[in-house]
């Protein structure tokens, strides 16, 4: 028999996403195939705490992490181990493998978290700590895209601290940009997260504000009529994309309310793009992906102005959603993968990842 792989799978976290990062592990959990995988869970509460026992998620989703216990990790001798505090005593639980990150936000998809696991010298699901912190910065991302070679909106970042200090010089340098309608956004977030779609200025405080509560660095892009398309991407040094799909939301745009709380969102699979339109979209996807030097998975996100057809990359998600209704594993099956070949998928290229990193000479020997 082929031994199993240890896998632990994290999910929660300190985020606006904390919920969303719930419903996503509950799917990937759902598809493990149990044959070929030892699972552990941790889970990390809304103040940091890591917590692991029988049926992690499944207090988590109740809000009652009552008898779980706080966990660790710890690599001993080039090997990764759970442990846990029971009262006074430290537990030794399993040995890792791998892990899967199943964090979406700050502090779990912005190179925090990817950070540790480099240090522990542990296999993880996902893009490294560059691709992770840089990605997860909106206003980075695009000026990455750019610098690439792929259009973008007109944009400008502004600090919270500045907006707090004087908002109607914000105001005013935002309405700059671009003639409305604008966008604001936190730069550091997601699942449409403290987004607001401004349409005049007595829109824009409130929205600005409200961005500002999500993060200290606030996005306002020119804000167009646009299709929204989204593409999957999947590999390590060469990586392969799905067919794109179209979001078709009952909100002005594809909002949080309109991702996770109003059912199915009407998705257009593959979307009714040219064949041109379509290799125009695969292509710009793999530019932002190695640009960004992603890894292992990435949904990114463009704009399709309605005007004019104009086609504008929009941003790179490096954990994306893996809820029953998430763009990233929908993309996959229409493209014939299906879910539990993906997460196989998504393991194996973890492993590989951290195979190509172990060639690297950590001790200089003249």
């Amino acid at each position: 028999m082929t031994k199993k792989l240890s896998l632990l799978i994290i999910f929660g976290g300190r985020s606006g996403e904390h919920a969303v990062s719930l419903m996503s592990a509950r799917s990937v959990l759902n598809a493990i195939d149990p044959e070929k995988y030892e699972v552990h869970q941790i889970g990390i509460t809304y103040d940091g705490q890591w917590l692991t026992g029988t049926d992690v998620l499944g207090r988590f989703e109740k809000d009652n992490q009552d008898y779980l216990s706080p966990a660790l990790l710890l690599n001993e001798d080039s090997r990764v181990f759970l442990y846990s505090r029971k009262g006074l005593k430290i537990v030794k639980e399993a040995p890792i493998d791998v892990v899967f990150p199943v964090l979406h936000g700050t502090f779990g998809e912005d190179g925090t978290i990817q950070g540790l696991f480099a240090i522990q010298d542990l296999a993880f699901v996902g893009g490294g700590v560059l691709a992770s912190a840089a990605c997860m910065d909106k206003a980075f991302t695009k000026t990455m895209a750019s610098a690439a070679g792929l259009p973008v909106l007109p944009f400008q970042v502004f600090e919270r601290v500045d907006l707090l200090e004087d908002i109607n010089a914000i105001v005013e340098a935002s309405e700059k940009i671009s003639n409305y309608p604008l966008f604001v956004k936190p730069a550091n977030l997601g699942s449409s997260v403290g987004i607001t779609k401004v349409h005049d200025r007595k829109e824009l405080r409130p929205a600005l504000l409200k961005a500002a509560k999500y993060d200290r660095r606030i996005l306002v892009e020119r804000g167009v009529e646009a299709r929204e398309i989204e593409i999957s991407v999947l590999g390590n040094q060469s990586p392969c994309v799905s067919v794109p799909g179209e979001i078709i939301p009952d909100d002005e745009f594809y909002s949080y309310t309109d991702k996770y709380y109003h059912g199915e969102p009407e998705a257009c699979i593959p979307a009714p793009l040219s064949e041109e339109e379509t290799e125009r979209v695969k292509q710009y996807a793999i530019t932002a992906f190695k640009a960004l030097d992603c890894a292992g998975m990435a949904r990114i996100d463009f704009f399709v102005d309605k005007s004019d057809g104009q086609l504008y990359f929009n941003e790179i998600n490096t954990i994306p959603g893996f809820t029953k209704i998430s763009m990233y594993p929908k993309l996959w099956q229409a493209s014939g993968l299906p879910y539990p070949q993906l997460i196989d998928s998504l393991i194996s290229l973890a492993l590989e990842r951290k195979q190509e990193n172990d060639k690297t000479v950590r001790k200089f020997e003249d």
